[in-house]
């Protein structure tokens, strides 16, 4: 019982921490394109702005590398993005297959004590034999009781685990649109100057 009560409790601190972490408005704040094209139009983007755009967000590291990259071409900005996206997509799916492995091992662990309590019951009726009937059921209540919470550690990890993959796709799905939409938007002005925050 104890490891699946340290699976649980690892578990619940994994759904807590993911859950902060992977909010879209963390990962794909709504404004940040915006805020940076408008920067870009009216000349105001400078190296304290992109460092700014580039510690608020995943999206503000892609779009950052991206405009870095943007007077090299557009397949230099795409290949860049696309680097620095591998990155954050590692990220993202940090502490997942914790998440699985808890999952899928929560109930071999609660197996485990099943068997090992019905071990001790068989060898007590070995010893004392059948006639307390009470005891006896007792004992393979108690034994069932690691196979039940282990099921009941198990089944929400698994849940958990399911959904933030889920979420991880959609999050890099609106990553890569992000991104893409200021490389289109560049491709026609094929460099962007960055003027220095002191300039």
């Amino acid at each position: 019982m104890l490891p699946i009560l340290l699976c649980s409790v690892i578990a619940i601190a994994i759904v807590i921490e993911r859950s902060w972490t992977l909010s879209t408005t963390r990962v794909i704040p709504k404004y940040a394109l915006a805020q940076v094209w408008t920067w870009i139009k009216n000349g105001q983007l400078d190296s304290s702005r992109l460092r700014e755009v580039r510690r608020a967000s995943p999206l503000g590291r892609l779009l950052v590398v991206g405009l870095s990259n943007s007077k090299f071409g557009r397949a230099a900005m795409i290949e860049s993005i696309e680097l620095t996206a591998a990155q954050i997509v590692h990220e993202l799916e940090r502490y997942l297959e914790t998440l699985g492995t808890i999952a899928a091992v929560t109930p071999l662990l609660g197996l485990l004590g099943t068997v090992v309590g019905m071990i001790r019951v068989f060898g007590q009726i070995m010893l004392v034999g059948t006639g307390d009937a009470n005891a006896l059921a007792g004992g393979i209540s108690e034994a069932l009781v690691s196979t039940a919470a282990g099921l009941c550690v198990a089944i929400p990890a698994y849940a958990a685990h399911r959904f933030f993959l889920r979420k991880v796709d959609a999050l890099v799905l609106g990553l890569e649109q992000e991104s893409l939409k200021l490389v289109d938007a560049l491709h026609s002005d094929k460099t962007v100057e960055v003027r220095s925050s002191g300039s």
